[in-house]
């Protein structure tokens, strides 16, 4: 027997997954854009392209922006307004700091990131700017909580 509440707290539920689902989204569209301006050349294009290197690159960011809308809408727990708020806020502040921090490891380590990128073989350097993007996805998506 189910409970009394049962459908009211299922559709309830299903609309919450999908309130969460069009923010995150939205701001896995943003991330990949801040990713594509920020970076050297033209990212989607290199792509569509099917350049092995920005794949790997563009992926790697879609992977590290997904840590952080993940941790930004677990946290959101609460009420349903603050809840919102509060994934859409640490979301973009956590893409924003991602993508500052992925481009000052670059500079860094001196990357050639735009050669990288048009470079129709892989190359070490895709693999290492991947590793940054997820290694400081995980990071900013801890310092959320």
């Amino acid at each position: 027997m189910l409970a009394p509440d049962f459908w009211s707290t299922m559709g309830v539920n299903i609309g919450l997954i999908a309130v969460y689902a069009v923010i995150g989204a939205v701001l896995m569209y943003i991330g990949y854009f801040a990713i594509d301006l920020t970076t050297p050349g033209d990212l989607r294009g290199l792509v569509r392209e099917g350049r092995p290197n920005a794949v790997v690159v563009a992926g790697a960011g879609l992977v590290s922006m997904a840590f952080i809308v993940i941790v930004a809408i677990y946290i959101s727990f609460g009420s349903f307004v603050g809840g919102i708020l509060n994934t859409t806020i640490y979301g973009l502040v956590g893409i924003i700091a991602q993508v500052l921090a992925v481009r000052g490891l670059e500079a860094v380590a001196r990357l050639d990131v735009d050669g990288c990128l048009h470079d129709d073989r892989f190359t070490a350097d895709s693999a290492m700017i991947a590793a940054m993007h997820i290694a400081l996805g995980l990071v900013v998506a801890v310092a959320i909580i």
